[in-house]
C-alpha cells in the first residue's frame, strides 16, 4: 500500500506544477528532485521489515529556505549520444566488449583491456563552477542511464569535467605512482608499546608482513601522538586513504582542535580478499591506539567499513582500542549493484565479489550472524538513498547501510533525504559525494567531538541541510572527492589476478 502511495505522490508532484502556477515560486531544489527525495523518503517505510531498527535519532525538523536551483535539464541526451563524439565512442566500446563477452566472442581479460583504453579516451568539455551546477550535472547523469555500469557512469562524468583530474592522470595514479602521501611504503619508526604482532590477544596470527601492514599507514609529519584526539581515516574499494580523503576530511580534519588525522594506503587498492584488508585496519587501530596511548577514532568509506565490521568481530582486541566509528556509504549488506561493477561474464576482484548481496556472498553472510550486522563500537552511518552508484539498496532502514544496536553500544543511522527531505543537504549525493555532505560532516565533528554515535539534536541541521557542501569545502573539493570514484573504476580494471569466485573464508571465521 505505502508502494502504491509512493508511486501517486510522485506522479502528483511531477504534475501539479503545470496546474498550480504558484508552485513556480517555492523551489528549496527542483521539482522533479524534491518529488523523488521526498517519495524515497516515504519509500524508506517500506523497507522497515527488512531489519530490527537500531534507537531512532530525533532529527529537528529543517525551515524549507530557497537554495539554488538544480536544472534539470538532460545534459548529455543519453550516453551513447553524448556531449561529445568521444565519450560516445567510449561507451560504445565498453558496451560492445561486454556484449561479445555474453555471447563468447571476447575474452573476459581483453574485455577489461578493452573498457580501460576506453576510459582513457574521455576528455573534459566543461569546467565546473559552483557545486549546485556540479550536482545537477550528476544528477543528470544517473537520469539519462539510471541502469548504466559503473564504467559508463565514470566516462560520462570525467567528460563533463566533473573531477579535478583527467583520466590519463588518474591512470598514471594507479598504474604505479603512489609516492608521498599516496604511498603504500611509509616508513613508521615509531614501534608499539605493547606486543600487537603477530597478533594481539587472542586475535588470529595475521598472515600478513608487519613490514607491510605497518608501511600502509601514512602519518603526517605534524601528528600530535595523541595530544589531539588520534583519527584513522580508511579507504573504499579501489581507492587509497589519501585518494578518497584529500578533498574532504584530511582537508577539514588537519589542524584541527578535536581530530588528528592518519590514513591507511593499502596496497591492491582494497580489491584483494577483504578479509586481508581487514588485517591493515586491525593492526592500524592497534598500532596508533598504542604509540599513542590513546583510543583511536576511525571515519571508513565504503568497504572499509565491512573490513572494520569484520575486524571488530574478528580481531577483538581492537573494540577496545575503538572509540567511535563514522561509517561514510557503507554496505554491510552488500549490494545488488555488484553486476554494474564488474559485468555479468567477467573475471571480477576479490572484494568485488565478496560484496555481492547478502544471501549471495559468503563474506558478507559469515560477518552478519551472531549479531554481526550490529555496531561492536559506537557507530555514526551517513548514507545516500538518491543516488549511490555502487551500494543498493540505500534507503532508510531497508539500506544496505543500515547497521543494528543489539550491543547497545550507541548507534544512528542517518539517511540524508530522510533528514533533509527536499532540501539542498538532501539531494543528489553518490557513494563518494557523502564524503562533501554538510550533514555528513556535521556528524562528524559532533561524534569526534563528543565522542559516541553523532546527533542531528547536536547539529545545526536547519543551516546544513540549506547548503551542497560542507562547512570549509568548495566546488574544488568536490571535483577532488569525485576524482576518487575514477581512480576506483581504473583500479577495478587494472587489478590482477581477476577471479570467478569469492575468496574462501578464512579458518578463523568460524562463528
Amino acid at each position: 500500500m505505502i508502494g502504491f502511495l509512493v508511486v501517486v505522490f510522485a506522479l502528483l508532484s511531477l504534475l501539479l506544477p503545470f496546474s498550480c502556477p504558484s508552485w513556480s515560486t517555492v523551489r528549496p531544489i527542483s521539482l522533479k528532485m524534491q518529488a523523488i527525495s521526498i517519495a524515497l523518503a516515504l519509500l524508506s517505510l517500506t523497507g522497515s521489515a527488512l531489519a530490527v531498527p537500531a534507537p531512532v535519532e530525533p532529527v529537528p525538523s529543517p525551515t524549507v529556505t530557497a537554495a539554488p536551483s538544480l536544472d534539470d535539464r538532460d545534459l548529455i541526451g543519453d550516453l551513447t549520444g553524448a556531449v561529445n563524439g568521444v565519450l560516445g565512442d567510449a561507451v560504445g566500446d565498453i558496451n560492445s566488449a561486454l556484449s561479445k563477452v555474453g555471447i563468447g566472442q571476447l575474452a573476459g581479460n581483453q574485455a577489461w583491456s578493452t573498457i580501460s583504453s576506453a576510459l582513457a579516451q574521455v576528455t573534459a568539455t566543461k569546467t565546473q563552477t559552483n557545486a549546485a551546477s556540479a550536482i545537477s550535472q550528476l544528477s543528470s547523469i544517473h537520469a539519462a542511464k539510471p541502469s548504466a555500469n559503473l564504467f559508463e557512469f565514470v566516462a560520462a562524468i570525467a567528460a563533463e569535467g566533473l573531477t579535478a583530474n583527467s583520466v590519463t592522470d588518474l591512470l598514471g595514479f594507479v598504474d604505479g605512482l603512489a609516492s608521498g602521501q599516496n604511498s603504500m611504503s611509509n616508513v613508521n619508526i615509531q614501534k608499539p608499546k605493547d606486543t600487537i604482532y603477530p597478533k594481539k590477544g587472542n586475535d588470529p596470527k595475521y598472515s600478513v608482513t608487519e613490514s607491510s601492514l605497518r608501511s600502509a599507514i601514512y602519518i603526517p609529519p605534524a601528528f600530535k601522538m595523541g595530544a589531539v584526539q588520534p583519527v584513522i581515516l580508511m579507504p573504499g574499494t579501489g581507492a587509497t586513504g589519501y585518494f578518497t580523503y584529500i578533498g574532504n576530511y584530511i582537508k577539514l580534519l588537519t589542524g584541527s582542535s578535536y581530530a588528528d588525522p592518519v590514513w591507511l594506503n593499502i596496497p591492491g587498492y582494497l580489491l584483494n580478499d577483504a578479509q586481508v584488508n581487514a588485517e591493515y585496519a586491525a593492526y592500524a587501530i592497534n598500532y596508533i591506539a598504542s604509540i599513542t596511548g590513546k583510543r583511536v577514532s576511525i571515519i571508513g568509506w565504503s568497504q572499509g567499513n565491512i573490513d572494520l565490521q569484520w575486524a571488530f568481530k574478528y580481531f577483538t582486541s581492537t573494540v577496545k582500542n575503538t572509540r567511535n566509528h563514522i561509517a561514510i556509504s557503507p554496505d554491510y549488506a552488500g549490494t545488488v549493484n555488484a553486476n554494474l561493477i564488474c559485468p555479468d561474464g567477467l573475471p571480477c576482484d576479490p572484494s568485488v565479489l565478496q560484496q555481492q548481496y547478502k544471501g549471495t556472498s559468503n563474506f558478507i553472510d559469515k560477518m552478519r550472524l551472531n549479531n554481526g550486522d550490529s555496531a561492536y563500537v559506537p557507530t555514526t552511518t551517513v548514507y545516500s538513498g538518491l543516488f549511490d552508484e555502487i551500494v543498493e539498496p540505500q534507503q532508510g532502514t531497508g539500506a544496505s547501510a543500515f547497521l543494528n544496536d543489539a550491543r547497545k553500544v550507541g548507534v544512528t543511522n542517518n539517511y540524508l533525504q530522510g533528514i533533509c527531505p527536499g532540501l539542498a543537504g538532501g539531494s543528489f549525493y553518490t557513494h563518494e559525494g557523502v564524503l562533501y555532505n554538510p550533514i555528513a560532516f556535521g556528524l562528524v565533528k559532533d561524534a569526534l567531538v563528543n565522542g559516541g554515535a553523532g546527533k542531528t539534536s547536536r547539529i545545526d541541521v536547519n543551516r546544513l541541510c540549506n547548503q551542497y557542501l560542507a562547512d570549509g569545502l568548495n566546488v574544488g573539493d568536490l571535483l577532488i572527492t569525485e576524482n576518487s570514484i575514477v581512480v576506483a573504476a581504473l583500479a577495478l580494471v587494472l587489478y590482477t589476478p581477476k577471479v570467478t569466485v569469492e575468496p574462501a573464508i578464512k579458518a578463523y571465521a568460524t562463528y
